[in-house]
């Protein structure tokens, strides 16, 4: 949510959209440019990664399977977002694609790096 509330500071909403509600977005959805869906990528993304790597440092046993597993928590909740909430197909398909699936994949390998401090 930090980086959704950062990004509507950084690229401001297009002039009439009311972001208070989901009503209210979901009505003015088609004023938005492709560069006031960098945030909320971004949030999906990288909130995908690091609760990976959270639960990679957590955990000891069956590392890969428990960053696939929060991949897919949330991935149900991209589907449940896009559901709720209708944006361009461009974007929920990037945004299902990449930003979940991925990251966790990503987390993994990057936990594993062998360059990388030992964990404890």
């Amino acid at each position: 949510m930090g980086l959704i509330t950062l990004g509507n500071v950084l690229i401001a909403p297009p002039l009439g959209v009311d972001n208070s509600t989901m009503e209210a977005l979901s009505e003015t959805m088609y004023l938005f440019e492709p560069k006031h869906f960098i945030p909320p990528f971004l949030a999906h993304a990288l909130g995908t990664l690091c609760g990976s790597l959270i639960a990679l440092k957590i955990t000891r046993l069956h590392r890969p399977k428990v960053a696939a597993a929060i991949g897919l928590f949330f991935l149900a909740g991209g589907i449940a977002a896009s559901i709720m909430l209708p944006a361009p197909l461009w974007f929920i398909s990037l945004d299902v694609v990449i930003a979940y699936l991925p990251m966790a994949w990503l987390a993994t390998k990057l936990f594993n790096n062998p360059s990388s401090p030992e964990p404890n």
